[in-house]
């Protein structure tokens, strides 16, 4: 079951988390707080995957709240929705650009839509994980969002797709950024340009006379010629590339001469999302109709890992190829977590597995259970890089931070829990051949 921690004494905020929490009361449970302290302990301990802010209670510091929450990223990450008094509040908010902010409503956008965007999660449950639990089996994933032409979509969508690449260690922080301009970009050209068919000197002659941008989309998406128009949006997650399709109901345009055109500076109040994508991705291309674009990037292969709050007073130990980290047998319970490279594990000096920056730990049996090495652990190849943590030390962090001691047991517990599905998948597949066999 997924959490939801709702900060906020508005009525209207309890009342609609409550009812869209209803709609999927086995999937998600909803708990709400109305006093800073104790939202802050719930997401310490609990670690919801899910927070939203009520910026309209005055009673809470939401402030304090956010400040927890990125305290340490590598812990509390996820979605954060933020509610505010009024449209410019929404605009303040939106410009500090904060990374676990997901999205930000006004009371009435979030009684309109919070709803919709639990279906939407529910729907897509493979973004709702926590860091070092998800089961990539083989490094491949592929999906699709329908999405109607509702910014609020889009950008739900954006979040969901780009906060899991970087959660499970497949894009770097900066290119956290430029995929979600990149997706963003290309995805309100979709909306606007494509499927409402607002024309680039319509919404400049709008925008230049003040007009809202939203309400227009509003009035062009309840057009009966548009209404029923959806965007369309696929991925495939690879190992070593991310590809992305976006496609539109629209009629298309003619790409190659708005490529030609952007090849010039544009300094407009819009029109630079393809300018702007191809600075980002090797490959952007449209189809002959112009209603739909694919792009695609490298993933990060075994690199880095972002390092957890409680560990970094400790320094990263670099280690050279084919250097031991420990050897089997070995009286040693220190925990070494994984920063980057690849770590060759021999038991009886016979190669067992490699393990990556996703495994994240070397080292946790002994650690936990004070006992002797049970495998030699050797460094392959450059840029391998661990965090050596003494047990004293770590117990010492622990006692000040219990909540970190709570997320590893999960962690722990996790990992057996794939093991033993895995271990009963080949069961059944073994005993599938020798019934074969038999036959």
């Amino acid at each position: 079951m997924k959490k939801i921690v709702v900060a906020s004494t508005n009525k209207t905020v309890i009342q609609t988390a409550k009812k869209a929490n209803s709609l999927f009361p086995t999937f998600f449970q909803c708990t709400i707080f109305g006093n800073t302290e104790s939202i802050i302990s719930y997401i310490n301990y609990e670690l919801p995957e899910i927070k939203v802010l009520d910026y309209t209670s005055s009673d809470i510091d939401c402030e304090a709240v956010l400040d927890s929450i990125n305290s340490d990223a590598w812990l509390h990450y996820g979605g954060t929705i933020a509610i505010c008094k009024d449209r410019e509040a929404v605009r303040q908010m939106e410009s500090i650009k904060d990374d676990n902010i997901i999205s930000v409503l006004t009371l009435s956008d979030f009684e309109q839509h919070f709803g919709r965007l639990l279906r939407i999660l529910y729907q897509n449950q493979k973004f709702l994980f926590t860091r070092g639990m998800q089961d990539i089996i083989g490094g491949q994933e592929e999906g699709q969002f329908v999405c109607n032409n509702d910014p609020m979509d889009i950008r739900f969508y954006t979040s969901f797709l780009v906060s899991y690449l970087y959660t499970t260690n497949r894009i770097s922080e900066e290119d956290k950024d430029s995929l979600q301009m990149i997706l963003m970009e290309l995805l309100t050209n979709a909306v606007e340009h494509g499927n409402l068919n607002i024309s680039y000197k319509e919404k400049s002659d709008w925008l230049m006379n003040g007009g809202d941008m939203m309400q227009l989309l509003k009035e062009r998406s309840e057009d009966p010629r548009y209404k029923d128009r959806k965007i369309h949006i696929s991925y495939a997650i690879r190992k070593k590339v991310s590809a992305f399709r976006i496609e539109d109901d629209g009629d298309g345009f003619d790409w190659k001469k708005m490529l030609e055109e952007n090849e010039e500076e544009n300094t407009g109040t819009h029109g630079r999302g393809i300018a702007l994508s191809r600075q980002f991705v090797k490959k952007l291309g449209y189809n002959k109709k112009g209603n739909q674009v694919t792009f695609s990037i490298a993933n990060k292969i075994n690199s880095t890992n972002s390092v957890p709050g409680i560990m970094k007073p400790f320094d990263a130990i670099t280690y050279k190829d084919k250097q031991v980290v420990c050897h089997q047998d070995e009286m040693s319970n220190d925990l070494f977590f994984i920063v980057s490279g690849q770590f060759a594990v021999y038991v009886n000096k016979k190669y067992t597995t490699m393990l990556t920056p996703n495994d994240m730990f070397i080292g946790e049996m002994a650690f936990l259970l004070n006992d002797r090495r049970t495998a030699t652990v050797v460094a392959i190849g450059s840029s391998c890089k661990l965090i050596k943590v003494p047990k004293t030390a770590f117990l010492s962090l622990i006692r000040k931070n219990p909540h970190y001691g709570i997320f590893l047991s999960k962690m722990l517990a996790q990992r057996l829990e794939n093991q033993s599905q895995t271990t009963y998948a080949v069961e059944q597949k073994l005993a599938e051949i020798q019934n074969f066999m038999h036959k």
